[in-house]
């Protein structure tokens, strides 16, 4: 049973996290549950997201692991179809996973270029339009909520351009989603985060970071549970008027 204050409650709203499986999404998945939610967590890592989902079941939450790949089309409609079988329609999608590595501008690859894209925002394109179909015709409304990042629109760190051009994409059809999906009853929304310490970010590849990021915010590094807190809003009954809209969490960073 859900221990959440009635404005945060989600007690047996089925909610869809990419990227699940560790870091951010973790996080993000443990504060859902908490508020009584119960959890899909997608990932392409299956071990991953089989330690989250176990982690989960261990403290008493609902959760089932679902494996596909962003990057794959195919893989993406397969995974949702299988899902929306086996669990019915969620109520929360929450578009998570991506990738950070960094490359130089004047070194940048295209492939680097499509790598970054096609994670990071064609793979929510294609989670929001699988998922977005079936809320439309289960007419019950719902949530999504889209993990951007700040550097799409202040920089950070030298190295971040595929990376935030990928981020502002996905800020944009952000936009377009919550104007398309309202008639519906579909909010979206997006959470910007700062610098959040995670094995992903220590591990991203790339040149030595160089740049305002490197210094400590006003408030110290985020945690994941900080971003969670941020989605768990925009999830909530207490955000039910809240669409197209945009939170960053990024510690103060933004003042320096």
């Amino acid at each position: 049973m859900s221990g959440a204050s009635p404005g945060f409650d989600l007690h047996g709203k089925l909610s869809l996290v990419t990227g699940g499986g560790g870091g951010i999404g973790c996080g993000i998945a443990l504060t859902l549950a908490q508020a009584g939610a119960r959890l899909l967590i997608a990932d392409r890592d299956e071990a991953a997201a089989a330690r989250s989902v176990e982690s989960l079941r261990q403290q008493g939450h609902e959760a089932d692991a679902v494996i596909l790949d962003l990057a794959d089309e195919a893989s993406v409609v397969a995974a949702c179809a299988d899902l929306l079988r086996r669990h019915g329609t969620p109520w929360l999608l929450v578009n998570n996973a991506g990738l950070q590595d960094r490359e130089l501008l004047l070194d940048t690859r295209s492939s680097e270029w499509d790598r970054m894209m096609a994670v990071n925002a064609r793979g929510p394109m294609l989670m929001t339009r699988e998922i977005a179909r079936a809320m439309v015709d289960a007419g019950s409304g719902g949530r999504i909520v889209n993990i951007a990042s700040n550097s799409a629109r202040v920089p950070s760190v030298k190295g971040l351009g595929s990376y935030a051009a990928s981020k502002g994409a996905l800020l944009a059809l952000s936009l377009s989603s919550a104007f398309e999906l309202v008639e519906h009853g579909i909010t979206v929304n997006s959470v910007l985060p700062g610098g959040v310490i995670t094995p992903g970010a220590m591990a991203a590849r790339g040149p030595a970071t160089e740049g305002p990021g490197r210094r400590k915010p006003p408030l110290g590094m985020c945690e994941p549970q900080d971003i969670a807190a941020a989605v768990l809003f925009f999830a909530s009954p207490a955000a039910r008027y809240v669409t197209n809209q945009s939170l960053t969490v990024d510690a103060g960073a933004s003042l320096t």
